[in-house]
């Protein structure tokens, strides 16, 4: 009931501005299926391999490795929503499903696997400016992706969400995990 409550209170955040793709493992055949949508077919045994731009502004990437949740050949579809924004996302068998297709280009069925979070931390780099600043004890906040898979509690995922908030970034970016069709 918890998590019902929590996927409607997401449900009702509004705002639309999305773009999407999709990825899978290592086979580079590429689908164009709409202006802002790639797909790249993967068999389901092997890992995801993406790069990803992180929001923010500060040209930030994170390449990532991980394997497919789902037990059928798979794809990634990354989602990018404007702030504030919408999601029907709720947790089944220790996994958070969405329950409701989206203007993003999520659908029923479709598994969070990651989402942009903000999180309080030390200054990222190699430069002086932020060599002095780690040893000063500055602070300030962080992007990364929160491997929503992993988390322990459904409040977790609920906390990496709504920490996309607009004091610290205009847009949310979201990993979905999609079971390829039986056609493709």
């Amino acid at each position: 009931m918890k998590g019902i409550a929590s996927a409607a209170i997401l449900g009702m955040i509004i705002g639309w501005c999305p773009a999407a793709k999709a990825f899978t493992s290592s086979h580079n055949t590429i689908q164009r299926i709409s202006p802002s949508s790639t797909l790249l077919h993967a068999a389901n045994e092997e890992p995801f391999e993406v790069m990803v731009n992180l929001p923010g502004g500060k040209d930030l990437s994170a390449q990532m490795k991980f394997k497919p949740v789902l037990d059928v050949p798979s794809e990634l579809v990354e989602v990018r929503y404007k702030l504030p924004f919408g999601l029907d996302v709720a947790p089944k068998n220790n996994l958070a499903v969405c329950t409701k297709d989206g203007t993003g280009g999520e659908k029923v069925g479709d598994v969070l696997r990651y989402t942009s979070q903000w999180t309080l931390g030390l200054p990222r780099g190699d430069g002086v400016i932020t060599t002095a600043m780690s040893f000063s004890g500055g602070i300030s906040w962080q992007v990364s992706m929160f491997d929503v898979a992993k988390a322990s509690r459904w409040e977790d995922v609920v906390a990496a969400l709504v920490s996309n908030e607009p004091s610290r970034t205009d847009e949310v970016l979201l990993l979905f995990e999609r079971p390829l069709s039986s056609d493709e």
